[in-house]
């Protein structure tokens, strides 16, 4: 996608990452990530959450050690509907906007 691996276009990976705009951070955010997610590492779900609790930015990690890059066992789809659901009615409800 950015025309190379990251050892070979480390600007361009840098350019897009979102921890180059991290200090911008304020929305509300809910990071889900699965284990065996084969798109993104499970370890770049985690550092974003990380950032987002050092700035102090009201977030969320939802994390199936058994998922992938969808969620797809019924019993971690309820939760992920529950989480997400009630996430959306915390933050986003009576908002207008």
């Amino acid at each position: 996608e950015f025309g190379g691996p990251p050892w070979k276009k480390r600007d361009v990976y840098r350019k897009w990452s979102p921890h180059e705009y991290a200090a911008n951070f304020k929305t509300p955010t809910l990071v889900v990530h699965g284990q065996n997610d084969y798109r993104l590492d499970v370890s770049q779900g985690f550092d974003l959450f990380t950032t987002l609790q050092i700035l102090k930015v009201p977030s969320k990690m939802l994390y199936f050690p058994d998922e992938g890059h969808w969620v797809l066992k019924p019993q971690n789809s309820r939760l992920w509907y529950k989480t997400v659901n009630d996430w959306v009615d915390q933050w986003c409800k009576g908002r207008g906007d």
